[in-house]
């Protein structure tokens, strides 16, 4: 693999990891600096919308494929369907989402 490559998987991970660790060092420090006082409250709204936010954020930017062809607009529009159908049926997330990428793979590969 390309330096180029790699750095850019270390900076994606790096990017990753800090998005979720830095929401939890702050919300442990409140945490517990609530607990010194004396008592614990809620935790503030915004904490609670934010994996949702960023799910609907990646969902939001797979949805328009790489390449602008009737086959990958195809892959993706089966894609998600798939994904839609099987999480239907299971109301889980990790096969919605195996099948989905399994079927978006398969169309371009068979393309």
């Amino acid at each position: 693999m390309e330096t180029s490559m790699w750095l850019a998987l270390i900076s994606i991970a790096l990017g990753t990891y800090l998005l979720r660790l830095f929401p939890y060092l702050w919300m442990k420090g409140a945490l517990m600096k609530k607990q010194v006082e004396g008592g614990i409250n809620a935790m503030p709204s915004w904490i609670t919308i934010l994996g949702p936010m960023m799910i609907a954020a990646m969902f939001g930017t797979s949805l328009a494929p790489a390449h602008l062809d009737t086959v990958s607009w195809l892959a993706t529009a089966a894609g998600t369907l798939a994904t839609f159908a099987v999480w239907a049926r299971t109301r889980s997330m990790g096969l919605p989402v195996l099948c989905g990428v399994a079927t978006f793979g398969m169309i371009m590969l068979w393309h």
